[in-house]
């Protein structure tokens, strides 16, 4: 395999880990909370249509982004309702979400656009493109180094470099803030940080509201930057992946992108390899395509070592009288 194979499938690993790595993250925050969220699938659907379908009505992508973030936080804002403040069941929450987003945003899809539950392709204004970084080109040529900086790095869309700078801005707000000391607290003990004055409830909306605007870039970028419009559950199981990496990544931010680019590469090496063929047996595409869900259910089955989620995690805060 040479060294420009070796690049075109690593940058499809960085493109496909983008919304695998936004999602985690989102989950990230919510989680670490004590407010767990397997509506992330839904949250980015809903996203990936309507920042889609405003792009394509208006022609301006940024119209399209705030749509799909704005989407997003209807639904996390659904989901805090539910959770947060009339203590209901989460994982119930996130399900009806994901159902929700599924069916709604098809019903509206044809009701729109009348093309059978997608919207137009989007064209130049309607969607991300690429971003040449400086001196790419004048480099592009040298040994090794050159190739790198072209093929993998300079090239993307702008949510790509947001994704992966989400990363280091994620570690310091949790790490190095007194907000991010207090929503970590709340995570683990709801109780502490209630006697301290501070309040629980705010301090989870707002990890609720950092999801939706997370998952809100994350299901943007899928129909506005990795492809060019909107079809039918185009996240295929992606928000399930992210939290199977969350969970890969024990709650931190920097496993969680090593984590979602693992996840993306088996992606990225499913499309580009159909059919392997090892010690005369082929090994069929059906099998490639499912290797990033078989990864899936081998973390969640537990067979990476003990993960251990916050303490206060899904359960309802009540304050004491």
């Amino acid at each position: 395999m040479d060294l420009m194979t070796v690049l075109q499938v690593l940058d499809s690993t960085v493109r496909l880990a983008t919304p695998l790595l936004l999602a985690c993250l989102a989950g990230l925050f919510s989680e670490r909370a004590g407010i767990f969220d397997i509506g992330l699938e839904g949250k980015m659907l809903a996203a990936a249509f309507f920042s889609a379908a405003v792009a394509s009505l208006t022609g301006s992508v940024w119209l399209g982004l705030s749509a799909g973030i704005g989407a997003s936080l209807v639904l996390s804002g659904i989901h805090g309702l539910a959770s947060i403040t009339f203590r209901g069941n989460q994982l119930i929450s996130g399900v009806a979400i994901n159902f929700l987003a599924a069916g709604m945003t098809v019903l509206i899809a044809e009701d729109w656009f009348s093309q059978g539950g997608r919207t137009p392709s989007l064209i130049a204004g309607g969607r991300f493109d690429g971003i040449t970084l400086p001196f790419a080109e004048a480099l592009r040529d040298l040994p090794v180094i050159g190739p790198i900086y072209y093929e993998l790095i300079s090239g993307h869309s702008i949510l790509v470099y947001v994704g992966f700078l989400t990363v280091p801005l994620t570690w310091w707000i949790l790490f190095r803030t007194r907000f991010g000391l207090r929503l970590r607290a709340v995570g683990e003990n709801p109780a502490a940080v209630d006697t301290a004055g501070v309040s629980v409830v705010g301090l989870r909306f707002a990890a609720v509201a950092i999801c939706g605007v997370l998952c809100g870039i994350a299901g943007a970028y899928l129909a506005t930057g990795l492809q060019a419009g909107f079809v039918k559950d185009m996240t295929a199981g992606r928000g399930f992946i992210a939290l199977a990496a969350l969970i890969f990544a024990k709650w931190r931010p920097w496993y969680a992108l090593y984590s979602c680019l693992l996840f993306g590469l088996l992606q990225a090496v499913a499309l580009r390899y159909q059919s392997i063929e090892v010690g005369g047996l082929v090994i069929p595409v059906q099998f490639m395509d499912a290797l990033p869900y078989i990864l899936t259910v081998v973390i969640l089955a537990g067979f990476v070592g003990k993960a251990i989620p916050p303490r206060a995690g899904g359960e309802p805060y009540v304050k004491e009288r």
